[in-house]
């Protein structure tokens, strides 16, 4: 390596899912192979514990060039600040400045899909650069469903309440219909499709979010709902807070018909629901048909990029994430990894190869994001993680011990509220700091 090499330190974030990692070094030899001026140096950090380790190597004064952060720790990245009290990251709109290309590798941020650039268009700028995207999905055992006769999955909640009740008048069918596990992208999902604003400033989208309310008409009705289905005995709950593995294994099993998760388990779904002989169907998940629809939950992770670098670091980073989104590497990374693609470029080329005609499972994803109606409102919060929790722990109450659900989640909100006035307070004396404050969970 010649010592005029200019290097990009770029932080990735690791998750359990087989080929995530090797497909980012293969993109990082292949940039370099193009690129011989620049040297990408990968470091991975557990997706949970990556934003407490970038703020500490910031703090010591070697922050990364790039980093990637998972929806959830938004703030998180916004927060962190260099060892100077700076902000760490600019954002890429900035630095992109208006250009086509840099360094050969076209800009795609106009190419960006519509839900995807709006989650991460903050007080209208585009702070990052997206990677990899996910939302939640329905997946129906349709061999059950037919049974009930009912043609179709469920759009809305009350087809849910219909299907639930005629699924369980048959003979010899699933123990309850529906289940899904307590977790706070859930929660998050609801409120998005019903365009809730719960925080200030428009849910942290266009300021800080100071405050917090969650007892929303919005928040009371995806709980009121989600309490029927129990207490009717349709939803199961298997007695443990985001048990993934729970719910998967009581779909497979056929003891429910309907199960909410990640699109990145629509893989691992079809070949259950395969490989224990009944038809599954993939499809969006099931609104508040009583209003409006308005968006979903989005999560993946997204690269910052560090401010104040040499132009040639700058512009080496900016052209590294181009290159990973580019419409051939955006593809390959849907086929490889399970994201759904963050541009409408790649999204056009798998359907031109007939990826998604041969597994149409996989385009519903982008099928589900495209209903988005109008700007984003997903939440972007400090402490998001620790709040989530609270709203968890009161939807267990609800459904569980009988709390009233207004009154529990408004017992939530003071808490939220105290827990996200700590949060501003720390940042006040110089950023989030430690596991605590930047612990990522949903």
């Amino acid at each position: 390596m010649s010592s005029d090499t200019i290097v990009i330190d770029a932080w990735f974030s690791h998750y359990p899912f087989p080929a995530f990692l090797e497909t980012v070094r293969k993109r990082a030899e292949e940039f370099e192979r193009a690129h011989p001026e620049y040297r990408i140096d990968i470091t991975t950090c557990w997706w949970q514990k990556l934003p407490e380790e970038v703020a500490e190597a910031a703090a010591q004064g070697r922050p990364p060039t790039i980093a990637s952060y998972y929806t959830g720790a938004t703030q998180h990245a916004r927060d962190t600040r260099a060892r100077d009290g700076r902000p760490l990251y600019t954002s890429v709109e900035k630095a992109i400045g208006g250009r086509t290309e840099i360094l050969g590798e076209p800009v795609v941020l106009d190419d960006l899909v519509d839900a995807v650039r709006g989650y991460y268009t903050l007080e209208g700028d585009l702070s990052s650069m997206p990677l990899t995207l996910s939302t939640m999905l329905l997946y129906t055992n349709m061999t059950v469903l037919r049974a009930a006769g009912i043609a179709e999955p469920p759009r809305t909640w009350d087809e849910v309440d219909a299907a639930c009740q005629a699924i369980a008048k048959l003979d010899g069918g699933p123990s309850h219909g529906m289940a899904w596990v307590i977790d706070g992208k859930f929660v998050q999902h609801a409120l998005a499709q019903q365009g809730a604003i719960f925080a200030g400033h428009r849910n942290g989208r266009s300021g800080r979010a100071t405050t917090v309310d969650l007892a929303t008409p919005e928040m009371l009705a995806y709980v009121d709902w989600w309490n029927r289905l129990y207490q009717r005995g349709h939803f199961l709950y298997t007695g443990a807070m985001q048990d993934w593995e729970g719910t998967f294994k009581a779909f497979t099993d056929q003891r429910i018909a309907f199960r909410l998760s990640s699109s990145f388990d629509a893989k691992y779904m079809v070949e259950g629901a395969r490989r224990e002989g009944f038809d599954i169907a993939v499809s969006p998940v099931p609104h508040n048909g009583r209003v409006p629809y308005a968006g979903n939950w989005i999560g993946g992770d997204s690269l910052w990029l560090a401010d104040g670098l040499d132009e040639a670091v700058r512009d080496g980073a900016l052209a590294f994430m181009l290159y990973l989104n580019n419409p051939r590497n955006a593809a390959e990374w849907h086929k490889v990894y399970g994201s759904a693609p963050v541009t409408k470029p790649a999204l056009a080329l798998l359907d031109e190869e007939g990826w998604f005609a041969d597994q149409p499972y996989f385009r519903v994803a982008s099928e589900q994001l495209e209903m988005m109606d109008g700007e984003p409102t997903q939440a972007v919060i400090g402490g998001y993680a620790h709040i989530q929790r609270l709203v968890m722990r009161a939807v267990e109450d609800v459904l569980v011990r009988g709390a009233d659900p207004e009154a529990r989640l408004k017992e939530a909100t003071a808490d939220a509220q105290a827990l996200l006035d700590g949060y501003h307070a720390h940042c006040r004396e110089g950023g989030p700091r430690g596991a605590y404050w930047l612990h990522v969970d949903s």
